[in-house]
């Protein structure tokens, strides 16, 4: 389990010394226990929770280093981008655009949608079998684009 990994992890940054990397497992830890305060019931976060939670993360660090570009601040967009690379160990691989198109396609002809009417219903689909490994906004442009 991802939190298992993680907390093995920590361990190993902690003896190796490593302060930066282990200053952001810190963190991902931090995230699995706020989580964890929502439901007091769950002793250990099963994984597709842990893995919401980290790409959230993972976003507000995206969001944060192209503020810090915007402002011109290098130093501290390399921090968060090296950051970032951490959290991503932990994430699944992506989906690349070819794969988002061929999901895309292949609900839009299980469900038989032809028209805009039908993009809820779509999206609702695509992004449960995406499992949050692909952009939403791909996703949404991509099904607005098949739905003509």
């Amino acid at each position: 389990m991802l939190e298992d990994r993680l907390n093995e992890d920590m361990k190993a940054a902690l003896k190796s010394g490593n302060q930066e990397r282990l200053s952001t497992l810190r963190m991902l830890r931090s995230q699995i226990l706020l989580e964890k305060k929502k439901d007091v019931s769950i002793t250990t976060l099963p994984d597709p929770d842990v893995i919401r939670a980290f790409q959230a993360y993972a976003k507000k660090l995206k969001d944060a280093a192209a503020e810090y570009q915007r402002l011109g601040r290098a130093e501290d967009v390399g921090k968060l981008q090296s950051e970032l690379r951490t959290v991503q160990e932990y994430l699944p691989a992506p989906l690349t655009e070819a794969e988002s198109r061929e999901l895309v396609r292949l609900v839009v002809s299980e469900l038989n949608a032809a028209t805009v009417k039908d993009l809820g219903r779509v999206m609702k689909e695509v992004q449960a079998r995406a499992q949050g490994r692909a952009d939403g906004k791909l996703l949404s442009d991509l099904v607005r684009g098949s739905l003509t």
